[in-house]
């Protein structure tokens, strides 16, 4: 017995850290963006920056030309700010993740949880780069984006954001099909988490097995049984074949996280102040 040749499967187990999750447990490849990529925006920012400050320290000026030492010492210090803080936030908020220098090189900067940011995220990450970026000429920033494995700075460390390459080809991993006459088993039983490489093996496995050699699948299929089985209890029923289980494990597994990160944010929703901005 094998599975029918038209069904379409797909895994989502062994979903990393780097992956974004959609609401239906589906994992997004959408890859976090390089360090070059983030450096080519950040001049392209920093070129428009430089043109806004000259038109505001223009105007700031005029202001400050009949005023006192202090007072014009604070017109300049406000219009500094403004610039600095004003265009990354301003942008930010108003595009959900984007600034010039990120639509030109088609980057989106996005919450941890892989949903749009908000002027909360926004400021933060615009009062942090103030000094990680101008003050310190931008060393702390390179030096915790080559250790972090998304590229974070620590703007994106203080506000729980990470930026994103979206002109890259998003892939979504199909689901697979929960096989009836497993289901009832697979509810009830016990599936403990699978390791990163397995739940690898059985992301490669399942989608091709229809164009595999039958010997080299069958050999293959009931390796990854065996090793799928450990995690499993009670055992399957007796007879079926292991596609079957390692389909019906993969299914259940992704409705349980799908029902997790239901559960997540549902409690986020209550504990969660509504945003004001």
């Amino acid at each position: 017995m094998s599975l029918q040749p038209g069904a379409t499967l797909g895994v989502t187990l062994g979903v990393t850290a780097d992956d974004l999750v959609t609401g239906e447990a589906v994992a997004l490849d959408l890859p976090a963006a390089s360090l070059g990529m983030r450096m080519l925006s950040g001049l392209i920012d920093l070129f428009v920056i430089q043109m806004a400050a000259s038109f505001v320290m223009t105007i700031a000026s005029m202001f400050a030309v009949h005023a006192d030492d202090a007072v014009a010492a604070g017109i300049m210090l406000l219009a500094t700010v403004a610039v600095l803080v004003g265009y990354p936030v301003t942008l930010e908020t108003l595009t959900r993740g984007r600034t010039v220098g990120k639509l030109a090189t088609g980057l989106r900067t996005l919450r941890d949880d892989g949903g749009p940011i908000t002027f909360r995220h926004a400021l933060a990450r615009g009062l942090t780069g103030v000094v990680e970026v101008y003050l310190l000429f931008g060393m702390p920033a390179v030096i915790a984006a080559v250790i972090n494995p998304r590229t974070k700075r620590m703007g994106d460390m203080a506000a729980g954001t990470f930026v994103v390459r979206e002109r890259g080809r998003g892939r979504l991993s199909t689901a697979v099909p929960m096989p009836p006459h497993l289901a009832g088993w697979a509810m009830s039983a016990d599936i403990a988490p699978l390791p990163d490489d397995l739940a690898a093996a059985l992301r490669s496995f399942l989608p091709a097995a229809f164009q595999m050699d039958p010997g080299a699948r069958d050999q293959q299929g009931r390796e990854l049984y065996e090793e799928v089985r450990r995690y499993l209890s009670p055992q399957p029923p007796p007879g079926v074949h292991p596609e079957y289980v390692m389909a019906a494990v993969v299914a259940e597994r992704r409705r349980r996280d799908h029902a997790r990160l239901l559960a997540e944010a549902a409690l986020r929703d209550r504990l969660t102040p509504p945003e004001r901005f």
